[in-house]
């Protein structure tokens, strides 16, 4: 298979994102959010609204390039029967279904996020500080993740093993009750408070000197407890996205722009999750569609299940469990459990 961006040609257009999102993420936390403070609803909309309309600007630039350069490309022009106008709109499908799929699961993120938050007892105007620090961290665990996968994506036998892995994935979610979250009992938490003192918060600091002697703060715990967690959820993301293309920059460029998402879509839906109590079946139908798609789809399909029916069953099936849980509202509330925990924890 012949890639269209691969990264010794296209170094340069890798290197100049990954600028690109530093920028973005430097004028996030240097100037719209120097100071601490609660982020309200409105704000996080009005965020959301702005980093979903960078990725479909980036979509757009993405597909407007690929038009330009395929037809110049020696090494794209010596391929037989290749269509530079189809290839262009199929890496802008590409993209939009992978950023589609990869802001969808973000969803689970968002409420094991919430029980850690509220665990830890963070105050509302530092959780936009944590959740900052741990997107940096998730972007960089990601790339890591999609350039182990880009390797392994050459062996067809990898592919068996990320498609099944995904249809039984999308099985256990859809069967499974939501399991409860334990940040204490994680192997982090466990060797932080080992070696490390854990003194209460001063601030917005993650770490404290305390009679000459370094301590970390609650906020140091949550911290890594979301970094736990996020690598946890990209073991079934990055297979899911490369079920939908096997080229590396679309799979790094859509990720990273759902990952820039995520802090003003936990803002803005934390206290409604509840609402949306069907979507995980949705996820876990997306999770099983694109496992199928992977280990069977694509070579019933001569090589590749077409992205423009994929990327309407997906919107279907996610649309669909968000309007049913509207229709159907969840009875019995949003689970406490953690509350009792977060206060006692507050007071150590």
């Amino acid at each position: 298979m012949t890639m269209l961006f691969p990264i010794a040609e296209y170094w340069w257009l890798y290197t100049s994102f990954v600028g690109f999102v530093l920028i973005l993420l430097g004028l996030d936390l240097g100037v719209f959010h120097r100071k601490a403070h609660e982020v309200s609803v409105r704000e996080a909309a009005t965020w959301c609204v702005v980093w979903v309309t960078l990725a479909l600007l980036f979509n757009a630039g993405l597909y407007a390039y690929a038009r330009w350069k395929f037809p110049a490309d020696p090494r794209l022009a010596g391929v037989a029967g290749f269509d530079p106008e189809a290839a262009a709109w199929q890496v802008a499908l590409e993209f939009l279904t992978g950023y589609v799929v990869e802001y969808s699961l973000s969803v689970d993120n968002i409420f094991v996020f919430l029980l850690i938050l509220r665990y830890f007892a963070v105050p509302r105007a530092h959780q936009h500080r944590v959740l900052f620090y741990g997107i940096l961290g998730a972007l960089l665990f990601r790339a890591i993740f999609i350039a182990l996968g880009s390797v392994l994506m050459q062996f067809h036998w990898v592919i068996w093993v990320f498609g099944g892995f995904l249809v039984v994935t999308g099985i256990r979610m859809a069967l499974q009750p939501e399991e409860s979250v334990d940040p204490e009992r994680t192997i982090v938490v466990r060797l932080v408070r080992r070696f490390v003192p854990v003194m209460g918060y001063r601030g917005q600091s993650f770490l404290v000197r305390q009679d000459g002697r370094l301590a970390a703060t609650p906020l140091l715990i949550a911290l890594l407890c979301l970094e736990m967690s996020d690598i946890l959820f990209a073991v079934d993301s990055v297979p899911a996205i490369f079920a939908l293309t096997r080229e590396p920059f679309i799979v790094f460029t859509s990720n990273v722009f759902a990952i820039l998402g995520l802090r003003s879509m936990f803002f803005m839906l934390g206290g409604a999750m509840d609402r949306f109590h069907l979507l995980r079946y949705g996820l876990a139908t997306v999770l099983v569609f694109v496992g199928l798609k992977m280990v069977w789809l694509d070579a019933w399909y001569g090589g590749k299940f077409p992205i423009g029916p994929s990327l309407a069953i997906i919107g279907a099936v996610l649309g669909g469990a968000v309007v049913l849980s509207l229709l159907r509202p969840k009875h019995g509330g949003v689970e406490r459990a953690h509350d009792k925990r977060a206060a006692s924890s507050s007071r150590a």
